[in-house]
């Protein structure tokens, strides 16, 4: 698998890990500072979720995560021991590494730059775009029609009192919204 991230990127985001965060465990400290330090490992590592469906694969959790400190995937093989993963990686450098780091903020940006999809997922959990856009959009309107309900209570209780300046300023956000 070719990666659409450059090697230089995955070294940034592994270097903010690990300035960021404390790895569960030491030895996944010592690997990713391995991988930062051999960029034709690194060209071959890939950053995905659900990593156990890949056929060579390692998971990785900070301490303020609830994942498992660490697992190793090799076809049917899984282990905790990350010496094995280590020489596994060090000795088939060629091979597609497949990289899940559990850390609180997913969301972040840094790691945004370096997730890639993963293709080993079976096809009936995977979410596709369309699916993705349309709860977005759905989500949107949902939100949207809340804050617009909220107004209008909002707005009722203003009149219901007689607060004309309330209703004046409630009215004033509801037309700058539209």
């Amino acid at each position: 698998m070719n990666s659409t991230v450059s090697v230089e990127d995955k070294k940034v985001f592994v270097r903010w890990l690990l300035k960021r965060y404390q790895m569960k465990r030491a030895e996944c400290k010592w690997i990713l500072s391995y991988l930062l330090t051999h960029d034709e490992i690194m060209k071959n590592v890939h950053f995905v979720e659900e990593a156990h469906y890949c056929p060579r694969a390692m998971v990785m959790s900070v301490s303020e995560s609830n994942g498992v400190p660490f697992r190793f995937y090799k076809g049917e093989l899984m282990t905790a021991n990350a010496e094995k993963a280590f020489h596994d990686m060090r000795l088939n450098p060629e091979e597609d590494m497949y990289l899940q780091l559990n850390f609180p903020q997913t969301n972040e940006l840094e790691y945004l730059n370096v997730l890639e999809t993963n293709a080993f997922i079976p096809k009936y959990l995977q979410i596709n775009y369309k699916d993705r856009e349309f709860a977005e959009q759905v989500t949107q309107h949902l939100v949207k029609a809340q804050a617009e309900f909220s107004y209008e209570q909002m707005i009722d209780e203003a009149l219901d009192k007689g607060d004309k300046d309330r209703f004046m300023e409630l009215t004033q956000k509801v037309v700058q919204s539209i």
